[in-house]
């Protein structure tokens, strides 16, 4: 099989390795969609995360989905969650899996990621996908779950008033989920004119550059007549009187530096709430304690994701958030190093890097039609997943009056002993 491994600071290099075998209670997945996480390229630029030191080539990566190989569930399209807690210490015990105190994590430490085409992982973290939820948007479940997390933690009032502070991928999701949620207003606050834009289109009813941000939230006045942001960002009129007088009720930090944490802190008002979620380079955050202190505020710190994934599959498929446009860009898996430097400039929103290209799946279509399709393509797969012979598989989509589509596959095989190939296979959907 093919796989990524990181082997220092931006030296990530893809190559052949023997494909895995599953252990008790695992499966082996095909992975076929894989995100780039901040997390991510804090491995690729710095061969570290916080207090965890790259040590050993690493296969990264932690958001994902696939299609199990073998056995009873094969051929069924999963999420994968990526953390394997321990279940028996004092944290899991309590219900706190994601604090576990022994826990494996996909892409980190001694355990080995998601950039490969086939991987194995428990099956109890092996989450059905839903056919209205694509493999991308599988994967992109991880950082929507941390965005859920994150509002649990923040118990946002119903109607309240909200800051998110860096407007990545889980600070855009997290936007969607507040709209979903009921507050009455959202302030974004990000450096990078593209980001601000994806923010007012996804709901943030003032989008703010973090320097017109900062002097909005020293002086009430100021917020009533703001600084001009840059000629890109969306036009800035605030006039609700919490960001005038008071702030907001919660501010979410998700920039991972401590600009973004105080300008989350100066945002909320007096006695509101700061979730901070964004991971620092350096593994230390620091901000003014008169500041925290005299607005007596509650800190609450993200930890990843606790037990959410039902959740934001169900908010997925329901069509409450969008998966699908915040992938800016998709490419093979022998193209993650230029995925990665890509993803480092941080000119895009996310970037999806696919091991495995399965064929074409009718998403959207009815249930039975759906059924249907995979069911005339579990032969093909079968083939490509079991026995490790290449399958060139193409597709032409339905036409608005013509309900069928046809599918055609060739397993171009030479039999050693027959010394032919197999015919092409054609069924109509």
């Amino acid at each position: 099989m093919r796989a990524a491994r990181l082997y220092g600071t931006a030296d990530l290099r893809v190559g052949d390795e023997p494909a895995p075998d599953a252990g008790a209670g695992e499966a082996l997945v095909r992975v076929t969609a894989v995100g780039i996480c901040g997390s991510d390229l804090h491995w690729y630029e710095d061969g570290a995360i916080g207090d965890a030191k790259l040590d050993r080539p690493l296969v990264p990566g932690h958001e994902g989905a696939g299609e199990i190989a073998a056995g009873p569930r094969r051929g069924e399209r999963v999420a994968i969650d990526p953390a394997i807690p321990c279940e028996t210490c004092r944290a899991c015990r309590d219900g706190y899996r994601n604090l576990c105190y022994d826990i494996a994590f996909s892409g980190h430490g001694a355990t080995d990621g998601m950039m490969r085409e086939v991987m194995p992982w428990p099956e109890r973290l092996l989450h059905p996908l839903p056919d209205a939820v694509s493999d991308a948007g599988g994967a992109m479940l991880e950082p929507l779950g941390v965005a859920l997390w994150a509002l649990d933690l923040g118990h946002v009032p119903f109607g309240g008033t909200v800051c998110v502070v860096g407007c990545g991928p889980i600070g855009l999701l997290l936007i969607q989920l507040l709209r979903a949620a009921g507050v009455s207003r959202v302030l974004a606050v990000e450096p990078l004119p593209h980001r601000r834009e994806a923010a007012a289109t996804w709901g943030a009813d003032e989008v703010l550059a973090p320097s017109a941000a900062s002097a909005a939230a020293v002086s009430p006045a100021l917020a009533v007549s703001p600084t001009p942001a840059p000629a890109n960002a969306p036009a800035s009129s605030p006039t609700n009187p919490d960001f005038s007088s008071y702030g907001v009720d919660v501010a979410f930090e998700l920039a991972g530096n401590d600009d973004g944490v105080r300008t989350a802190m100066e945002a909320v008002r007096p006695g509101g709430r700061v979730v901070l979620g964004g991971i620092p380079g350096s593994d230390t955050t620091t901000f003014r304690a008169s500041l925290a202190r005299r607005k007596g505020l509650t800190i609450a710190m993200v930890r990843r994701m606790n037990e959410v994934y039902p959740r934001a599959i169900d908010l997925a498929a329901r069509g409450v958030v969008s998966l699908d446009p915040l992938a800016s860009s998709r490419v093979p898996l022998d193209s993650a190093p230029e995925a990665f430097a890509a993803a480092q400039r941080r000119t895009a929103l996310k970037v999806i890097v696919a091991p495995v290209r399965l064929p074409l799946m009718p998403y959207g279509r009815n249930a039975q039609q759906v059924a249907s399709s995979r069911t005339a393509l579990d032969a093909f797969r079968t083939v490509r997943l079991l026995d490790g012979v290449p399958v060139s598989c193409s597709a032409s989509p339905a036409s608005d009056d013509d309900r069928k589509s046809s599918i055609s596959c060739t397993r171009s095989v030479a039999a050693a002993s027959a010394g032919r190939s197999q015919p092409n296979s054609t069924k109509s959907l």
